[in-house]
């Protein structure tokens, strides 16, 4: 027989078997329960496929550990929490390191720091942080390197840093966007593809200088550089994925349509960057009025067959960038510089229903015109920018004055439907040369079908959109989408990287910047107003709550023994 005793403590040693046991498991068994109604720790059954599919071991160095910020502690913490979900669901190792670059170093050292990490794609982001003393600077780096064998792509963890420094809505913005970046590097660096990207020149396009951080930028991910389609022959073509035409000059002859057509027909993917109205702010400064007038592209009846139409007009839009202009300033005296409101610079809104431009801040361009779509069987139509409310077009050609900057707009002069600037063609284009003979100057053999393979192109009304601004006096390139007047950062860069992971891939891993994280912040206004209240409630009803509980101890307790 056993005794009561011996029982519990076989009971007791079984327990703590048991609770051994279970600790052992759970070290190499990783799994937790997503209560969330947002499910914002579930990763996305496309994510889980790329860890399958990875067959190196991947290392993710994230550069934001030490004394950080409140919100950019959320952001570590949630990078945190999802490496440990891709460690969890990955087919090979993936080691995950936190490291403050800065931490420990002198001046001398960090210099050198910043400049190896600035080689290699990593850049710094500069806070204001307030505290007692008033304000204090530090540098952060919300960036990530993701490397596997010899391959590594940064990546970018904040998003949306803009001028206000709104830093709980960028990082609830980045927060959202981590299972993207990752997945996205993961991929790239496992798969080892290199998809080529073209930006067309010879027709007048911008010079390198002028779209060189579209192209630093897209190499970290891509091959990437210039094609003259006048030169390029078709084994050229068909090695390329991607084909930026921006912001061309010159009128494109038979024969550079008839490359570009073949390109469509074998899959390949076009961005169109069109200006279908010449007008120039230089120019316009030194003459204080401008002739706005149509180019001619000819491209308009390939468009047209392709599914879409850039108009020619141009929009004056008040939620616009600034532009500095010399005022006042009297005889012999130097004018003040000043910025100014230029209604034709409009700041386009992203249509939050797409993927493509979800969360992403608003883009700078420069003399727009409005683009339309055209009903072609076969081929799905997504608009990706609009622009605001409060617009109005100008049908070409136009007067341009810069005596508009003067003058007080009435909004509901201004006051329309927003109307499409850039628009996402998919499916399979028909052909513009079916049944026509090759034009003169082609001397290879580029027929196609009468339909194309399956594949996407986008149209913007915008030429200027991927071009990057340059100092007049050094030479020196400024980042895309950063106004150097301003000091203002736009989304442009954002949407180009956009798009070129949409048209490199099939996957669409884009699809995962659906993912929303709501987070549930303080009213700070009310948190004002009533914060003499709460602290007497968390003072005062603790001690109410223990004085009654002590009264009805005593009163009850003579009530028991006094029977």
């Amino acid at each position: 027989m056993v005794s009561s005793a011996q029982k519990k403590w076989m009971k007791a040693v079984l327990f703590i078997i048991a609770l051994a046991g279970l600790n052992i498991a759970s070290s190499y068994i990783y799994t937790r329960f997503d209560f969330t109604g947002e499910k914002r720790f579930t990763l996305n059954p496309k994510t889980k496929a790329v860890l399958a599919k990875a067959d190196k071991e991947v290392t993710v160095t994230v550069f934001l550990d030490g004394n950080l910020p409140a919100a950019f502690k959320r952001l570590k913490n949630a990078a945190s929490n999802l490496l440990n979900d891709y460690k969890a669901n990955a087919a090979v190792k993936i080691k995950v390191v936190f490291t403050d670059p800065l931490e420990g170093l002198d001046q001398q050292a960090q210099d050198t720091v910043l400049r190896n990490l600035y080689s290699n794609g990593i850049e710094p982001t500069n806070l204001n942080i307030k505290n007692d003393a008033g304000f204090t600077q530090k540098t952060v780096f919300p960036m990530a390197v993701v490397q596997a064998g010899n391959r590594q792509v940064p990546v970018k963890l904040l998003q949306n840093l803009d001028a206000a420094g709104n830093y709980e809505q960028n990082i609830n913005n980045s927060i959202q966007n981590l299972e993207y970046v990752f997945s996205s590097a993961i991929k790239k660096v496992t798969t080892g593809e290199n998809p080529r990207i073209g930006f067309t020149e010879g027709n007048g396009e911008p010079a390198d200088p002028y779209l060189s951080d579209a192209i630093r930028s897209l190499s970290d991910s891509y091959e990437v550089g210039r094609v003259d389609l006048n030169l390029i022959s078709k084994e050229g073509l068909d090695k390329l994925k991607i084909l930026f035409i921006t912001k061309p000059q010159k009128e494109f002859s038979e024969a550079l349509k008839y490359k570009i057509n073949y390109f469509v027909m074998n899959g390949g993917r076009i961005v169109w960057s069109i200006d279908q109205v010449s007008a120039d702010l230089d120019s316009l400064k030194g003459k204080g009025q401008q002739l706005a007038f149509n180019n001619k592209l000819n491209l308009d009846d390939m468009l047209f067959m392709y599914g879409a139409r850039v108009n020619y007009n141009l929009v004056a839009d008040l939620n616009c960038a600034e532009i500095p202009l010399a005022m006042g300033g009297a005889a012999g005296r130097q004018r003040d510089i000043q910025m100014a409101p230029w209604i034709y610079y409009p700041v386009l809104l992203p249509d939050v229903s797409s993927s493509l431009v979800k969360n992403i801040d608003g883009i700078r361009t420069e003399f727009l015109s409005t683009v339309d779509t055209i009903g072609v069987k076969g081929v799905r139509k997504t608009v990706l920018l609009h622009t605001s409310p409060y617009h109005i077009e100008h049908n070409t050609p136009e007067v341009l004055s810069l005596q508009v900057v003067a003058e007080t707009p009435d909004q509901r002069q201004y006051l329309h439907p927003p109307k499409s600037t850039a628009v996402l063609l998919e499916g399979s284009f028909p052909s513009v040369f079916l049944n026509r003979q090759p034009p003169a100057g082609i001397s290879e053999d580029f027929s196609s079908g009468a339909l194309s393979k399956p594949t996407k192109m986008i149209v913007i009304g915008d030429g200027d959109i991927f071009r990057n601004q340059v100092s007049g006096r050094d030479g020196s390139v400024f980042p895309l989408g950063f106004d150097r007047y301003t000091q203002r950062n736009f989304g442009n860069k954002a949407f180009l990287l956009n798009i070129a992971d949409y048209l490199s891939s099939d996957d669409n891993l884009i699809d995962l910047r659906n993912k929303e994280v709501r987070v549930r912040l303080l009213d700070k206004q009310r948190l004002r107003g009533e914060k003499l209240k709460w602290q007497l409630i968390n003072v005062i009803v603790p001690l109410l709550l223990l004085i009654s509980f002590a009264i009805f101890q005593h009163y009850y307790r003579k009530y028991k023994y006094a029977r």
